[in-house]
């Protein structure tokens, strides 16, 4: 597919735009809770989350953020909480990738809302998936009262945390946790059910309540250092394994121990040198539409992402609205599923869309993916798809029956499954391309992502006709005017939460990411998914 030089020079435009407004306001999630809360911070002796983060990582290395905007436009009434006042991500530490989970004291003293305990679960659950080392740096004033009731009792809420503790411990993955700051109440098992448990003299404190708690149940009058101090904690009750002077020392005591430890066995996937794609992965931005209802060539998109720009594509000919095929990525061997987005002839000679799953696509996607699991090669799943083929001749041709193959194959799969979410991630459609429900090891947007049920046009059309059929049952007059305002109310709405900020504040998506670096995020999840081994793939009952 060609593109003339003006589709080019508009594609990047608006490109560089969304990439600016990225940058803008992740470097305003990086201040958390501003440069007056960093400063008091350090008045205490103590760095802030993201600086302890710099330096227990080593020089030179990346630091694969999970969740940056995760909360984000969310808890207004409150202020607002940066990233979810935790800052979490895949680092390496003494030389090995290790999740690290720090709280950010700056955003609400570090306490815990609703989506800061979903953002450490999902933290935790990556590191049980791949079995990494956890490093939790800990300074939290506990939940945030005020929203007890949508962080504590529930099974995926603040308790799921220490049930995860226990649950890592058993399955051997190392957890060491630093008591930075605060360290209360029922957070304060978090670093005693963690393997080794480290505390810095004079700012760190750990007890199940504080000297307040204590006056009003027992009316006994105890400072902050005797009740839970460094010297307490250490040299009296035995719970803290290591006194350190300061966060520098704490910080580099974590790296010897991080050292010392063992490797698991590997998965095994295949890895050969890397090989830079022949073509730029900055021209990404350059193919890829300025609005999403445009077709485009999907495997230019992916010859810049594999090595060298080879693909090994199984089944071309058929069912061809989704590409199936070989290839590394930064020299790990990979299976892609792609949607194509040109407007493609089937074999019977019908055209069929872009972006749509058809019964052929699905079938094809389905075998694909079970051939992946046999050969034991990592999937990569790039998204942009509106869903699958609706209509009386795919429901005769039983499009359900192929849908649900792949989505059975999907489910099944125990091969690691990446998915970038490239622009449209809408339905079933999202479902069938491992989207969040069916366990990805990462899932990452770029920013013209949008993940809904439906487009917010087509829903915006669906629920008009229906509040105008309800008013015609009722024997009244549909007003053109107040129909259009009602399209555009549905509409706009719709197309604010179908933004990639929008799911990635809930966490849909684990990063917003620029393009070019879709390489090197599927490369390090790769490598750290090669620290699990993994099961034989059962598919269950399928459907042939």
């Amino acid at each position: 597919m060609k593109h003339t030089a003006l589709d080019i020079q508009k594609n990047k435009d608006h490109y560089q735009l969304l990439l600016s407004k990225l940058k803008f306001r992740l470097q305003k999630i990086h201040e958390g809770g501003g440069q007056k809360k960093i400063e008091k911070q350090h008045q205490k002796g103590k760095l802030s989350a993201r600086e302890r983060i710099n330096h227990l990582i080593d020089d030179n290395s990346d630091f694969l953020e999970i969740g940056a905007f995760a909360a984000y436009g969310m808890y207004k009434e409150y202020g607002g909480c940066p990233a979810a006042g935790v800052i979490t991500g895949i680092g390496y530490v003494s030389g090995r990738q290790c999740m690290i989970i720090a709280n950010d004291a700056t955003v609400k003293a570090g306490a815990w809302f609703p989506m800061t305990g979903k953002k450490n679960l999902r933290a935790q659950e990556i590191a049980m998936e791949n079995r990494l080392p956890v490093i939790y740096l800990v300074d939290s004033a506990g939940v945030f009262l005020p929203m007890q009731d949508e962080i504590f009792p529930d099974k995926e809420h603040f308790g799921r945390i220490f049930r995860n503790n226990a649950k890592m411990s058993s399955m051997g993955i190392p957890q060491i946790a630093a008591i930075m700051g605060s360290c209360v109440a029922g957070g304060a098992y978090l670093p005693i059910m963690s393997d080794e448990a480290l505390i810095v003299n004079e700012t760190g404190s750990i007890f199940l309540a504080g000297p307040y708690l204590v006056k009003a149940a027992i009316g006994e009058d105890v400072d902050k250092e005797t009740l839970g101090g460094a010297h307490t904690q250490s040299n009296i009750s035995g719970v803290t394994d290591y006194k350190m002077d300061n966060d520098e020392d704490c910080l580099d005591i974590i790296k010897k121990l991080v050292d010392k430890m063992g490797e698991f066995p590997k998965a095994g996937f295949d890895r050969k040198t890397s090989k830079e794609p022949a073509k730029d992965s900055k021209e990404i931005i350059e193919i890829f539409p300025e609005t999403s209802s445009k077709p485009y060539d999907s495997r230019a998109i992916l010859e810049r992402i594999v090595d060298n720009s080879e693909l090994i594509e199984y089944k071309a000919g058929y069912g061809q609205t989704i590409i199936t095929a070989y290839a590394r990525i930064d020299g790990w061997a990979v299976g892609i599923v792609a949607n194509n987005r040109q407007v493609v002839k089937s074999a019977k000679g019908e055209l069929q869309f872009g972006g749509v799953i058809y019964s052929d696509s699905a079938d094809k996607a389905a075998r694909f993916i079970m051939n992946c699991n046999q050969k034991r090669i990592p999937l990569v799943f790039m998204h942009d798809v509106t869903g699958f083929m609706v209509g009386k001749r795919s429901e005769h041709g039983g499009i359900i029956k192929d849908g649900a193959k792949m989505v059975n194959a999907v489910s099944n799969s125990t091969v690691p499954k990446f998915s970038v979410i490239m622009g449209n991630s809408y339905g079933a459609g999202n479902y069938a391309m491992c989207g969040k429900a069916y366990d990805p090891r990462l899932i990452v947007a770029w920013p013209t992502a949008k993940v809904a049920v439906m487009g917010g046009k087509q829903a915006a059309k669906v629920l008009t006709q229906i509040q105008v059929s309800s008013m015609k049952a009722k024997g009244q007059a549909p007003d053109p005017a107040k129909e259009q305002e009602l399209f555009e109310a549905i509409s706009n709405k719709y197309e604010e939460q179908t933004s990639p900020y929008y799911a990635a504040s809930r966490l849909w998506v684990d990063a917003i990411i620029n393009p070019s670096e879709t390489r090197k995020v599927i490369s390090e999840g790769i490598k750290a998914a090669n620290n699990a081994e993994i099961e034989k793939f059962n598919p269950g009952v399928f459907q042939v």
